[in-house]
């Protein structure tokens, strides 16, 4: 873990978003197949302490977005990867993977539903629809470690809970297959 490249993330997306609300959109939109919005980084951050990310070698954000996150994750992992449909999205993350330079990420731009989950020990999920829609069949299927859930909504049926604790107001829950 190292704060100060966690601020130069911080910093940079602060400023991706200042430049968003001058121009009159909110960091957050409708995509392809759901819902962008913003993630905090100082949440997931402590989050990430909190479950001792470090402990994981292979973490996978499903719907990455803008990559803050896979970012953040790679602070902690060996390896972080992000999948995303948005071509923007996509390209704003590859964009700030080269800004800041780091290297132990990939960012992957095609449908979740197309890309292998079962080489990650660790999935990062902010869900913007029903599980029950798809995603954990897929879960079931091919999760061979854990899920770390971000939100109080669209929680899995099937999935076992092994934890879950608050950071800032928002509900953190990690569960297993």
């Amino acid at each position: 873990m190292n704060n100060l490249a966690f601020a130069e993330i911080k910093k940079e997306y602060d400023d991706f978003y200042k430049s968003l609300l001058k121009r009159g959109r909110l960091p957050m939109w409708s995509t392809e197949k759901g819902f962008w919005n913003a993630s905090s980084p100082d949440e997931s951050y402590e989050a990430f302490k909190k479950i001792k990310l470090e402990k994981f070698k292979n973490f996978l954000d499903i719907g990455s977005g803008d990559g803050k996150i896979v970012l953040i994750a790679a602070l902690f992992c060996k390896n972080a990867e992000g999948v995303e449909i948005d071509d923007f999205l996509h390209h704003k993350a590859l964009e700030m993977q080269s800004r800041l330079g780091i290297k132990n990420v990939a960012l992957h731009n095609k449908d979740l539903f197309e890309h292998d989950f079962s080489k990650y020990d660790v999935l990062f999920l902010a869900p913007d629809t029903p599980l029950e829609r798809g995603l954990e069949n897929k879960l079931l299927k091919e999760m061979k470690g854990k899920l770390i859930h971000f939100g109080h909504h669209f929680h899995p049926k099937n999935l076992k809970k092994e934890n879950s604790f608050m950071v800032e107001g928002n509900l953190v829950t990690v569960y297993s297959n």
